[in-house]
């Protein structure tokens, strides 16, 4: 999946793979209610053009490190759908072998760092891979995934300020989605957005419409291929809305209904629906045959899980020390 799309079916494409992430999270959602699915479940809901705008623009030996929200970042990025469902499962199919979990989820062979529980923890990870890159001699670009909640660490600061210094190909991408955990991220700083942060380290920032995947798109190339060209860091701010609570089962009293209404009349799905379809790139059909499609992968992910063993306990120290 993370590679750059055909010019004139790129928005059906692009659809195709926010349809699966929406699948996905819609199922994992109702199997965690359901008491099938341990640990705890963040879901992306709402906020599938940003992963999928993202990793459109990058190559399969770049690298991506996520949240405690992931699972769209890693599909968007390539991960097996077979696989994942599993590791959320627990089971010895998994990406990580049943070890990680939703918020540890990770395929370094697709260029995925991995989801984190530590809020903050994405930048510094992706700022070591693009180090790596430089040192290697390398042309691959990392992207730092992270909430708005995240940049009142130090951790952002600290990041930030020394990808700035090193020039490293790194793209920080800021998922504005309104709330950090329970909190109104507009009450935690007197400035406005994320962006204003990035020239304060030297750092170019872009503002981009994060519901719109193909806004998304376009300025993640931008900013990519001027990281992968040496011209230092950059970062996105990408304002959107996160549909579900906190966590799953979170009773989000927080969020004003009118609020909640509003962005999801927004939902990236219906933008994109909307603009191929006036642009005639696909009927209503085949667009309805795409989201069938999307469920029923996810379904058959969801018999391979299921049919899948548990690891062995013998294993239960097996990848967890390096030599």
């Amino acid at each position: 999946m993370a590679v750059q799309v055909h010019e004139k079916t790129h928005l059906v494409e692009l659809f195709a793979r926010m349809c699966l992430i929406r699948a996905f999270e819609q199922r994992v959602s109702s199997l965690y209610r359901g008491a099938e699915i341990p640990g705890f479940i963040h879901t992306s809901l709402g906020q599938e053009a940003v992963a999928v705008g993202v990793c459109a623009a990058l190559r399969d030996d770049d690298w991506i490190a996520t949240t405690h929200r992931g699972h769209g970042h890693c599909l968007a990025k390539g991960a097996d759908l077979d696989a994942a469902m599993a590791e959320l499962f627990g089971k010895a199919t998994g990406l990580c072998k049943g070890k990680g979990g939703s918020m540890h989820i990770a395929d370094p062979r697709k260029g995925i760092l991995g989801a984190n529980a530590i809020v903050g923890a994405s930048l510094p990870l992706a700022t070591g891979a693009a180090l790596s890159s430089r040192l290697l001699g390398r042309d691959g670009v990392s992207v730092a995934f992270f909430g708005e909640g995240a940049v009142n660490q130090g951790t952002f600061h600290e990041t930030v300020n020394l990808a700035a210094v090193w020039d490293l190909p790194v793209l920080f991408v800021c998922e504005n989605n309104r709330y950090a955990e329970f909190t109104d991220s507009r009450t935690m700083s007197r400035r406005e957005g994320v962006a204003a942060l990035g020239p304060a380290y030297g750092v170019r920032a872009t503002v981009v419409d994060g519901n719109d995947v193909e806004a998304v798109l376009g300025a993640a190339q931008e900013a990519v291929d001027s990281c992968r060209a040496g011209e230092g860091p950059r970062l996105l701010e990408a304002e959107t809305y996160r549909w579900q609570g906190h966590y799953e089962g979170d009773p989000q009293t927080y969020k004003p209904a009118e609020e909640a209404d509003a962005w999801r009349a927004r939902d990236p799905l219906l933008i994109t629906r909307a603009r191929i379809a006036s642009e005639n790139l696909a009927s209503d059909d085949e667009l309805d045959a795409v989201l069938r499609d999307a469920e029923a992968r996810v379904a058959s992910a969801e018999a391979f899980a299921r049919s899948s063993p548990y690891p062995d306990l013998a294993e239960i120290l097996t990848d967890v020390y390096g030599d």
